[in-house]
């Protein structure tokens, strides 16, 4: 999530998908030289990251770190957004446990996402993007969000027949737009740059 402090300063943070304690294993240098690296995803806008972190932290998976800005940062030392091919593949493994996780500890803003959405092009919705959701579907949500805004993803499944699991089928886009760097369109992954003013 991104913080913003007293100072106007935008924090960002990450979750560590794989924590690697003797570095990369494409790092050619002598043991002794290497330092503690791994991968991270940004909690905000899913950015994964390549993360190079301090020696003396240990560090477990689903962890939260802070990536930016370089001076708010604790235990990482560098980090560098990476394509989902490069991770290793314990992290290709983790994500879309970690990316579950985040879709529910935050319900309010991927509920939100149900509530807002909007038309991309004359015959394209942002919700059609999204695994098994057709017109008749997206019809179904847009008139009932009309009605009152959903307030969660148990309440949205009792109020739309047919929509089953709508946190899962928003995990699923959030791992095909990692997974498959040239999607036309990405509601999701890398927005913040996007989005910045």
């Amino acid at each position: 999530m991104t913080d913003s402090d007293s100072d106007g300063t935008d924090r960002r943070r990450a979750v560590v998908l794989d924590y690697l304690p003797h570095g990369l294993s494409d790092d050619s240098r002598p043991q002794y030289e290497k330092s503690p690296a791994g991968y991270a995803m940004d909690v905000e806008d899913f950015t994964l990251y390549e993360v190079a972190f301090d020696e003396d932290t240990r560090l477990t998976i689903g962890t939260h770190v802070v990536v930016e800005p370089e001076s708010e940062r604790d235990v990482v030392e560098d980090c560098q957004p990476v394509e989902y091919e490069e991770l290793s593949s314990g992290a290709q493994s983790e994500l879309e446990y970690v990316v579950k996780d985040l879709v529910e500890e935050e319900e309010q803003r991927f509920v939100d996402f149900y509530n807002d959405a909007q038309p991309i092009t004359l015959r394209l919705h942002q919700l059609n993007l999204l695994p098994g959701i057709g017109k008749k579907l997206r019809n179904a949500i847009l008139e009932e969000r009309k009605r009152k805004p959903f307030e969660g993803f148990a309440e949205m499944e009792e109020r739309i027949s047919g929509l089953h699991d709508p946190a899962d089928v928003l995990v699923e886009r959030i791992l095909e737009e990692l997974r498959e760097e040239d999607l036309k369109y990405k509601t999701f992954v890398g927005r913040q740059e996007n989005d910045s003013e």
